[in-house]
């Protein structure tokens, strides 16, 4: 598709072209983000997309909260309930927390490993769109019957028409289609990127920890998204065309469904909180002054998470009778995942531990992951234990873990992302003062909605019931009523915490330039200006060694084994040596509206398949002549109107000016 490896002539200051169209490279305006294939401009927008889904997914928190916060709550009923706890789970999981580790991902990526681009740019636009365009088709099942109402898991048969008969259901499996396609592209790109791109010198084992976690994550996205696809296709054949997956009345088994959905589901919580593990594992060396101790250890046990998580899926399934074989492999199985966990734990502290350690609004964050996922850790143990699991599966200690998990593991390593990379994204840092109210109120307000949780769910009350009753409160400590209030205020709390970010995002636009080096950083992507050149470096770097930037910035002048660090260079002092050794011909990807074509056809099928056949009919010819579009883009642009202009040579010059 005139895309793989190989990029089109076009200098940021020189012309390009769009398709068969040629105009001026735009660098501003909403045809330089709606056409980009930048993949700092994508990780932007995935972040800001996922963000507005991140409110989006807070108000339906709220409102579940609101519900039961008293006895006999009238807030929503059983039916909006049922619709609020799905699209809740559903937006945080698949419309937040994946694309925000996505967006990372695309920013920092080619930085880290010192790369111009990712490997196939136009496939990089083709997944941010695909995101957006299933986020918006899902969330418009809202306007259009309602959301989907059978929980993020969707059982069979509670997701077939007679039990669930509007289109929620319908939405939710075309919408998640749409955005699976987008992670498994996103998924296929970055691994190339990875395996192929990286700067001379670069080996693997002195890629920094957040590339390597991103990297686990994206294997396994590539091999996960096809088993929770092909149990999306059997849904939507099951409701739309009659097929007889999961019906028993036909002989089908319901529990195929559970089984699809969580050889997907368990490698899903580590696609959302390794990329936070890789962050946080960035945060702690810079602000403890250390390297990250253990880097092997750290390296090594990500990729036993990712592979350990393929076998321990069957612990969600416990109470379903699957026999005393299979719930003893799989509690051992459960056991085993929780010590190469432990071990980043423990690296993570030995960072820490004797570090000059400095308490910013980003290490405050990576260290409240810490801790809370510890909680989140132990509490995902007790259910490695059969008898205690099938006593605790459909409670609200399930919903504690999680939550812990989640958010306290992907959420705020996300959180400690955007304080520690703002002033590189934008070139202005986050005010300080905000971040740590910021933090706090998110820690509190966390604490206090899912921590009572744990009480609430021990005392038996289920999960997806949309009120309890005065007479079973119960008294004393336990008390139902009191602690689902507490739970309701904590969450409240938390939203102002995600709002104090917002405002402080909103009044940190007009701080003044943050430094080249705020953070004294260690790794390649602050190797180059703030926020990044369009091209990233004017030299690609030669790797030495892991942190490389820090040991370009200082001289090890220690003796017998003992290091002692002595600054010879500013990392101003890098740059404008990068810049006077800059290449003078750097090529980058032009722009193309094919990809976001193609990707809001897929909504016009899935539309179709709900309510009439001309709409999949009219999908599916915009789709391909999209893909005819793509294809036919030029690979190439004519030379004598992109290169730059050569010394002396006024008709380049002349081109130039174009």
């Amino acid at each position: 598709m005139g895309d793989a490896l190989a990029f089109q002539d076009a200098p940021v200051t020189a012309t390009s072209s769009y398709g068969y169209f040629r105009r001026p490279v735009e660098t501003t305006g909403w045809r330089s983000w709606a056409f980009t294939v930048d993949h700092k401009k994508i990780g932007i927008m995935y972040g800001a997309v996922a963000m507005v889904f991140f409110i989006v997914g807070g108000i339906e928190a709220s409102l579940i909260r609101l519900q039961l916060a008293q006895p006999d709550g009238t807030i929503l009923s059983a039916d909006k309930y049922n619709q609020m706890f799905t699209m809740h789970a559903t937006t945080m999981v698949f419309l937040f927390v994946m694309p925000m580790a996505a967006a990372f991902a695309n920013y920092f990526i080619p930085l880290q490993i010192g790369a111009r681009d990712v490997a196939f740019p136009r496939l990089n636009a083709l997944s941010l769109w695909l995101f957006v365009a299933g986020g918006l088709f899902l969330n418009t099942s809202w306007i259009l019957g309602g959301g989907a109402d059978g929980g993020w898991f969707m059982y069979a048969p509670n997701s077939d028409v007679p039990f669930s008969p509007s289109n929620g259901v319908d939405f939710w499996a075309l919408g998640l289609q749409i955005t699976g396609i987008a992670s498994l592209v996103g998924a296929i790109n970055l691994i190339t990127t990875v395996l192929n791109m990286r700067a001379p010198g670069m080996s693997l084992m002195r890629m920094p920890v957040f590339t390597w976690m991103a990297m686990v994550t994206q294997f396994l996205l590539l091999f996960a998204m096809p088993v929770i696809t092909v149990a999306l296709f059997l849904l939507m054949f099951q409701r739309s065309y009659d097929a007889t997956f999961f019906s028993v009345a036909e002989g089908a088994d319901p529990l195929l469904w559970q089984h699809l959905f969580w050889i997907f589901g368990h490698p899903e919580v580590y696609i959302i909180v390794l990329p936070a593990f890789g962050i946080v594992s960035e945060v702690l060396p810079v602000f403890s002054k250390k390297p990250l101790f253990g880097y092997p250890f750290v390296v090594f046990s990500g990729a036993a998470i990712g592979f350990v998580g393929w076998g321990v899926w069957a612990h969600h399934m416990f109470a379903s009778g699957l026999g005393p074989v299979s719930v003893a492999v799989f509690s051992v199985a459960t056991m085993a995942i929780a010590v190469p966990t432990g071990v980043k734990i423990v690296n993570w502290t030995l960072t820490m531990w004797g570090g000059k350690l400095r308490f910013t609004t980003a290490m405050l964050f990576a260290m409240g992951l810490i801790v809370e996922f510890t909680i989140g850790g132990l509490s995902g143990v007790t259910h490695a234990v059969a008898p205690s699991d099938t006593q605790q599966t459909d409670t609200y200690y399930i919903v504690a873990h999680f939550h812990y998990v989640i958010f306290g593991g992907g959420v705020l390593g996300l959180f400690a992302g955007f304080y520690y990379w703002w002033p590189k994204i934008f070139g202005r840092a986050l005010n300080e003062n905000w971040g740590k109210w910021n933090f706090w109120m998110m820690i509190v307000g966390m604490n206090l909605a899912f921590g009572p949780m744990h009480i609430i769910g021990l005392q038996g009350q289920p999960r997806r019931m949309y009120v309890w009753t005065e007479n079973r409160a119960g008294e004393g400590f336990f008390n139902l009523g009191f602690w689902n209030l507490v739970s309701t205020i904590g969450t409240f709390i938390l939203a102002v915490g995600v709002l104090l970010f917002l405002i402080n995002v909103w009044v940190s636009r007009k701080n003044p330039p943050a430094p080249l080096d705020p953070w004294d950083a260690r790794t390649l992507e602050w190797l180059t200006a703030s926020p990044p050149k369009d091209h990233n470096f004017d030299r690609i770097p030669t790797v030495h060694s892991i942190d490389e930037v820090f040991h370009r910035k200082y001289e090890d002048v220690g003796e017998n084994g003992e290091h002692d660090y002595v600054q010879r260079a500013t990392l101003e002092d890098l740059l404008a040596e990068e810049e006077r050794l800059g290449e003078k011909h750097i090529h980058l990807p032009a722009p193309s509206y094919w990809p976001l074509v193609l990707a809001f056809a897929l909504p016009i099928m899935a539309y179709g398949v709900i309510y009439t056949t001309w709409l999949i009919l009219a999908g599916a010819a915009i789709a391909v002549a999209a893909m005819f579009g793509w294809a036919l883009e030029p690979a190439d642009a004519e030379p004598s109107d992109f290169d730059p202009p050569v010394d002396g040579d006024e008709t380049s010059k002349e081109l130039a000016n174009v």
